[in-house]
């Protein structure tokens, strides 16, 4: 697999498809593992951590969901490349900087990635469509016990998983969920509904994660701490939570078509009218007006577009795919223009 086949790709998570999926963007459940003997990849000597990613590349090759997987070095990869991985959800922010002995693998279908020598010698995450944290769980669990059988991880009977960041400690496991609560926010209730999130130990970031503030009214929910919980005891409390925040939104939605659906089908069709006659628009813009026109598609206020195609343009209107899809570097203005000029296309097929 070369990166710019999946261009022509949809990435699981954005197909739209799974339980809740109308508020659910995504689920994904990641873990953190080490060697045992070897430093953590921040204190690890250029050698080791050569050794590490050789080690697990390897390995990786003997795993069922991995032996069709394509593994890169990140040190191979130029600015561009890495920001197109980080984009699409295949790794972090963090994996894309000081990439010496780094890498990648990650499966054909886009559900499986496993960075190599991130803040932990392994982070391995699953994605899905919708509400589906149970299966990303079922496939994660699979994956990480034929690597058990592989490598020795660094493993207490006491703290369990030993991991670069006291807060993975124990399982290792994160599990987060992807929403988008654009009725909360318009109705003001977002802010108590995060607060309340954070009393229970559980953490709100943007689109990219850890570092990213919410745009587009794009939410990511998920626990803080593995310590001292097993794995069905966190995707329970985690369920729960986000079962009641997709509750909430749907009652926002519905307080909002019975008091100011007018309002709410102006915003709506103002931003698809702005999405499908701009000819030039920035990143954030396009985020923002792109939420309003999928609440539009999920309250079936737009009945001749189709959400995925929506979830598709959130993604392949960043700055990387942009450059991507034209083969060429891009400045800042003349990707304003490209992305106007993608969503036109896209739009106005519809």
């Amino acid at each position: 697999m070369q990166l710019n086949s999946l261009l022509k790709h949809t990435s699981e998570w954005l197909k739209g498809t799974g339980p809740n999926s109308d508020i659910v963007i995504s689920s994904r459940v990641r873990l953190a593992r080490n060697l045992e003997k070897i430093p953590f990849p921040h204190w690890a000597s250029k050698a080791q951590g050569e050794k590490v990613l050789n080690t697990i590349a390897e390995a990786a090759t003997r795993c069922g969901y991995l032996k069709t997987s394509t593994f890169f070095k990140l040190a191979e990869l130029d600015a561009v490349d890495k920001q197109f991985l980080v984009e699409r959800h295949l790794m972090s922010l963090e994996h894309a900087q000081k990439t010496n002995h780094k890498g990648v693998a990650i499966d054909d279908e886009e559900v499986l990635a496993v960075m190599i020598n991130e803040e932990d010698h392994i982070r391995l995450q699953v994605m899905q469509s919708g509400f589906n944290l149970y299966e990303a769980w079922n496939i994660i669990n699979t994956v990480d016990d034929c690597l058990a059988k592989e490598l020795s991880f660094a493993h207490t009977a006491d703290w369990g998983y030993l991991t670069a960041c006291p807060t993975n400690t124990g399982t290792g496991m994160r599990g987060s969920v992807m929403l988008h609560l654009p009725a909360l926010v318009m109705t003001r209730q977002i802010d108590r509904v995060l607060a309340a999130i954070a009393k229970l130990s559980f953490t709100t970031r943007g689109l990219y994660g850890e570092g990213t503030q919410a745009t587009g009214n794009l939410f990511q929910i998920s626990n803080q701490v593995s310590l001292g919980r097993s794995e069905n005891e966190m995707l329970e409390d985690i369920s729960g939570i986000i079962r009641q925040i997709i509750e909430q939104e749907g009652q926002a939605r519905e307080v909002l078509l019975l008091k100011n659906k007018v309002m709410l089908e102006d915003r709506i069709n103002r931003s698809l009218g702005i999405l499908k006659n701009a000819r030039i628009i920035s990143s954030q813009e396009t985020t923002e007006l792109l939420s309003m026109v999928r609440l539009g598609v999920d309250l079936r206020m737009i009945k001749d577009i189709d959400r995925r195609n929506i979830n598709e343009l959130f993604i392949i209107t960043q700055p990387a795919h942009l450059q991507k899809i034209e083969n060429k570097k891009l400045s800042a203005g003349e990707r304003d223009l490209k992305r106007a000029e993608l969503i036109r296309a896209k739009l106005n097929l519809s």
